[in-house]
Order: C-alpha cells, then sequence, then structure tokens
C-alpha cells in the first residue's frame, strides 16, 4: 500500500472527518465462468473478493453508504442471503416492498461496480428465524422441511417462481450483477439426501436462477454430503482453519476453483453468554494467504446489521450439553463494519491486505453517518397487558402457536384450578421461555435454555386463574431440530401427573403497539407496556441503553428494534437515524418484569455486559 493509500485511510477512518465519493456508474456485468482450476472474465481470469452483507438486516436507507464502504475495502462482490419468512410471511403473500425490496438492493449494487452473490435457500442459516424457513410451515405437523416431501417441495417452489420475477432479469447472463446463485445452504451438516439437493436445484434453474455459477457450500468434512456433479462446491471455515479446509476442498474437487463460501471473520452473540470478540490480524494474514494462492473469498460477514423485531434465530447442540441458545437482536459478529455500519480496525488490515494482492487502490470512505447521544427519559405511561388481551380461543388442551394462525411474539394460555392444592405444574419443552401466574401474580418461569420443564404450585381453596405467558425467542436456525419449529406450548400440561384440560388461548403476536390502551400515569406491576417520548434535534443513529428492563421488546415510531432481556450479553439496542424524526419520536416498550425505573438513554457505542455462567458455548 502506498504512503498516499495510508494516508487517506487513516483521514477517512477518524469519524469527524469525511472522504468525499463520487457516483459509480457500473459498466454492465459480464457472466464469470470456469476455465479448469479458476474463474474466467471477459476472457481473463478473476478473482473473486467478497464480502456477506443481508440487505434485510439494514435500513434501506443505509444500503448505498453500506456498498459503498465495501467498495471502499477493495470488494468486488456482495454476497447476500435471502430471508424466505420475511417475503412469505403468510402463506401466499408475497412482500417485496421497503426492506424487502430485493431488486432495488441488487441494481444498487450493480450502480456502485459490485457484482452480487444470492443466497436464496430456501433454508438460510444465518442465525436467522428458523433458518428463514416461514412459521407457518410448521403449521402442518406431518410437512418435513429440507425433505423430498412433496407439500415442502412445492411451497419452496411456489417462492422460487416468485423471487425469480425479481431476480431472473438480473442474472449476469442477462447484463446484471448476479454472477452466481447457491443451491440450498450447508445441506452437508444436515443430511445427505442428493435427491432433495437436486430437487433443489432445479427449482431454481425453473426459477430463472441457473443462466450463471451456481454452487453448494459447506463446511470441509460436509462436502461429500451436500455438493452436486456439475455444481462448483466451496468451503466454509473459521480463522486458522484455511489450509485444511482447502486442502480437504481440493482433494474431494481437484482441479475446480478454490473459493470460501463463508470465510468467519467473526461470530455471532447468544444470550447468556459473553460477548463475542475475535482476532483482527489473524484474520488478515489468513486473508493474505488466501489472496496470494489465487483463492476466491467470501468474508462473512463485512457487515452483520441487526434481526430487527422477533426474526432471531437460535441454535440447538446436540452434544453433551444438549441445550438451546437464543441468539441475540444484535448481529453484530465483529464484523467489518459494526451495526451502525461504521469500519472497525479490522477494515484497515483487510483493506491493505486486498490493495497489496490486486495492486488496485480502492476508492475511499464516505462521509461517515452521524451518531448521537441522547440524555436519558423516562416512559411515563403505563398499561397492563391483562386489559389488553384480546379474544379468547376455547380449546381442550393447549396447542402450539401456529395453530392460531400466529407465527411469532407472545402467547397466553389460561385454565382454571380449585384449590387447596399443591404440586409440580408440567409445561413439557416450552418453545420457549414461560412466565406462569396464579391470580396474576408471579410464581415462576420456565426457561428452555436452562432444560426447565416446571414450577412449583401451591393454591389455597376456591377457584384460581392459571396462566402461562409464552415468548417464542427464537426457533431453531441449525441442526435436526430444525424439523420442529413449533412455537408456544407443545406438549400436554399435567399437575402432580394429571393432564388439565378446559384451556383459552389469547395470540399475542405484538406486531404493533399502536393498538395497546388503558394508558395511565400509574405505575403497574407484572406484564407491561410503557410508553414515552424520545426527543432528538435531529435524525441520527443512536444505541438506546435497555439495561433498566428486565425482559421485552422495544418500539420506535412503530420499528420493532428487537428483544431486551437483562441477562445479557446484549443491553442496547441499535436505532437507525433514517426511523428517527426531528422532535417527539414515540417509544414503546413491553416487558414481563415491572422495571424500577421504566427509561432509556442514547448511547455512541453499543453497551454489552457480562453474563453469569449459566450455559455453556
Amino acid at each position: 500500500m502506498s504512503l498516499g493509500l495510508r494516508g487517506i485511510l487513516a483521514i477517512c477512518l477518524v469519524g469527524a472527518l469525511a472522504c468525499p465519493v463520487e457516483e459509480v456508474h457500473a459498466a454492465t456485468s459480464a457472466t464469470i465462468t470456469i476455465e479448469g482450476d479458476h474463474f474466467v472474465r471477459a476472457g481473463k481470469p478473476h478473482q473473486i473478493i467478497s464480502g456477506s452483507m443481508d440487505f434485510q438486516r439494514i435500513p434501506r436507507a443505509y444500503w448505498q453508504d453500506r456498498l459503498r464502504k465495501a467498495r471502499a475495502m477493495g470488494l468486488n462482490t456482495i454476497t447476500t442471503y435471502v430471508y424466505w419468512n420475511a417475503l412469505e410471511p403468510q402463506h401466499g403473500s408475497f412482500d417485496f416492498s421497503g426492506n424487502n425490496d430485493v431488486a432495488a438492493f441488487v441494481h444498487m449494487a450493480q450502480r456502485e461496480g459490485l457484482d452480487v452473490i444470492v443466497r436464496p435457500g430456501p433454508y438460510v442459516c444465518a442465525e436467522w428465524e428458523a433458518g428463514g424457513f416461514p412459521g407457518w410451515l410448521y403449521a402442518n405437523p406431518h410437512l418435513r422441511v429440507r425433505t423430498q416431501d412433496p407439500k415442502f417441495l412445492q411451497l419452496v417452489d411456489q417462492y422460487f417462481q416468485r423471487l425469480g420475477k425479481e431476480l431472473a432479469p438480473l442474472m449476469a447472463a442477462h447484463g446484471g450483477p448476479i454472477i452466481a446463485v447457491q443451491v440450498e445452504n450447508e445441506y452437508g451438516s444436515y443430511g445427505d439426501d442428493r435427491t432433495y439437493m437436486e430437487d433443489i436445484h432445479q427449482a431454481l434453474i425453473r426459477a430463472g436462477l441457473g443462466t450463471n455459477l451456481m454452487f453448494t457450500s459447506d463446511g470441509a468434512d460436509g462436502l461429500a454430503h451436500d455438493a452436486l456433479p456439475g455444481v462448483l462446491a466451496v468451503v466454509n471455515f473459521g480463522p486458522g482453519d484455511a489450509k485444511s479446509a482447502f486442502g480437504k476442498l481440493k482433494a474431494f474437487r481437484p482441479g475446480q476453483p478454490m473459493m470460501a463460501g463463508e470465510y468467519w471473520d467473526g461470530w455471532f452473540d447468544q444470550w447468556g453468554v459473553q460477548h463475542v470478540h475475535t482476532d483482527a490480524d489473524v484474520q488478515a494474514r489468513e486473508l493474505e494467504w488466501m489472496l496470494a494462492q489465487g483463492y476466491s473469498v467470501n468474508i462473512y460477514m463485512f457487515e452483520g446489521g441487526t434481526t430487527f423485531g422477533f426474526m432471531n434465530g437460535a441454535n440447538f447442540h446436540d452434544d453433551s450439553t444438549d441445550h438451546y441458545t437464543p441468539e441475540t437482536s444484535s448481529y453484530d459478529y465483529d464484523a467489518v463494519l459494526d451495526e451502525a455500519g461504521r469500519p472497525k480496525p479490522k477494515f484497515a488490515k483487510f483493506r491493505e491486505v486486498i490493495a497489496k494482492a490486486t495492486g488496485a487502490t480502492p476508492p475511499p470512505l464516505p462521509s461517515p453517518t452521524s451518531i448521537i447521544e441522547l440524555p436519558a427519559f423516562a416512559l411515563t405511561e403505563h398499561a397492563s397487558l391483562w386489559d389488553n388481551l384480546p379474544a379468547p380461543i376455547a380449546v381442550d388442551a393447549p396447542q402450539s402457536m401456529e395453530q392460531f394462525g400466529q407465527n411469532y411474539g407472545y402467547i397466553l394460555y389460561r385454565t382454571e384450578l380449585s384449590g387447596p392444592t399443591a404440586g409440580k405444574l408440567y409445561l413439557g419443552e416450552v418453545r420457549d421461555y414461560a412466565a406462569v401466574y396464579v391470580d396474576k401474580q408471579l410464581i415462576g418461569t420456565v426457561d428452555r435454555r436452562l432444560k426447565q420443564v416446571d414450577v412449583s404450585i401451591a393454591l389455597d381453596a376456591g377457584r384460581h386463574s392459571i396462566d402461562v405467558l409464552v415468548e417464542n425467542t427464537g426457533r431453531v436456525n441449525y441442526g435436526p431440530r430444525l424439523a420442529d419449529g413449533r412455537a408456544g406450548l407443545v406438549d400436554p400440561v399435567l399437575l402432580n401427573g394429571n393432564e388439565l384440560h378446559g384451556w383459552q388461548v389469547f395470540p399475542l403476536p405484538m406486531s404493533s403497539p399502536e393498538a395497546v390502551h388503558g394508558w395511565s400515569t400509574q405505575s403497574v406491576s407484572g406484564p407491561a407496556f410503557h410508553r414515552g417520548n424520545l426527543h432528538a434535534t435531529k435524525p441520527a443513529d443512536t444505541f438506546l441503553d435497555v439495561s433498566a428492563f428486565g425482559k421485552g421488546v422495544l418500539w420506535v415510531n412503530g420499528h420493532n428494534l428487537g428483544r431486551m432481556w437483562d441477562i445479557g450479553p446484549q443491553q442496547s439496542l441499535y436505532l437507525p437515524g433514517p426511523w428517527v424524526k426531528q422532535g417527539d419520536n414515540a417509544v414503546v416498550a413491553f416487558d414481563l418484569q415491572t422495571p424500577k425505573r421504566a427509561s432509556l438513554r442514547g448511547l455512541t457505542q453499543a453497551l454489552w455486559s457480562s453474563p453469569p455462567a449459566q450455559v455453556s458455548e
């Protein structure tokens, strides 16, 4: 790297100074083909240097900023997942507007001089809810995801056909920037059904997404279960494993181009587990080695972004620990850019490595986006959840959330018991966190993370209302437990071994706080909503400190920023500037607990805590 480039980079990375960026108008993308052990573009060897950035995790107003930062690091390609559940929130009802406008994102990437690799699933993992599968899939107890089940494949085909209308015209073969499309995702770590993989391959082709490179992607030890004849195989791995992983790929597929489908430059955060930090120097050296070999690479992630709303997934470790671990709303991932899109130190390290490998000077960084601190402000109005229940649905026994047409959020199960009696109230494998109330007073919680299945109960004489308030804290996104994505109560409820019958069910999707009523300045106890105003002198990013709250969710101007949970490590929620307006902004928090002081403040950096060692990683 030249002294001049070092100087430009140093200036650009100082938040107070801006570097101008001229508008980039890319030429029509050219198809990339394979000749022997390398990629070819326009008759010349080509090396793909990509970074992952999922457009549905980044506010649309910031797409261009992030794409320009990708170019400024020296990337020539952007790789993105596509989340099926966001595009088809209800069966047969597709939404490609706003943050789901994948065609607009791909067009924008092309204008900024970037190729695009699309990973449409249907399964994507991504630490995303159910790996991208819509919650409504699990309403059919006989449907089997990621199999040759005709019902499942028909739904996948319908999704691909609709996605193809958006993306097929943007394939490189038609002058667009999409140079490659992935077939499924890491299937080798899930199964070994090549017929199923070929079904997905052909469904993509039928949708018009097979006119350019197609590839499968898996860990080195899963390649033999995942790859298809005649389809490029690429390998996923983390720091320290490059030589080993590429050695296995080369042995498995000698003579084909070598590419890292995912080079993990960080890792995801899980509730109740320490915040992740990784070694940027180790990663930079390994990236340098890969590029020097002429290998192509996709850095996962370039920017992780945010899992807004209820879209975080969860892992289930089918090993000696055998436990469920939901992921946080922050997808910081210790990526190149932080959640607010600001370059971390590894940006400069990676940029220098890429510039050395390519001999090209990348464009400067765009001007930094504004981020502000906000003084503490109180949420002074309160409304009890008990006063905001919908009409109940009568059932003999509890059923999963999906049976009531609900995909995400909370669900309340209510029955009545006569006392005096005492014993264990067995809830089974709750999906995923339950608060249990007797006559609206909390008596205990059941947390799937901790393998809890029951609470002790003691009732005085007379009739008592029993409420079980369940939160879906994230469907499993990886591993065999993905197949059963039901949420809510999925087992019979027993008292001292006897099944309880006669229930009322209250679906609580929490899609918006607008319908909440009964607001009062008087404090309330138990599960409740809390409302106030955030005053901003100008629209700007901030991180809202939510450490005053227990467990719940937060909305600003109707945008669900994600989950709050006092077990950590995440103790702030990213609020993007485009969602803030000058003046007063409506803030609503829902908390299962009663906060001592319902207040928030704005920070310029994310806030993390150190959770107690309850669950191992």
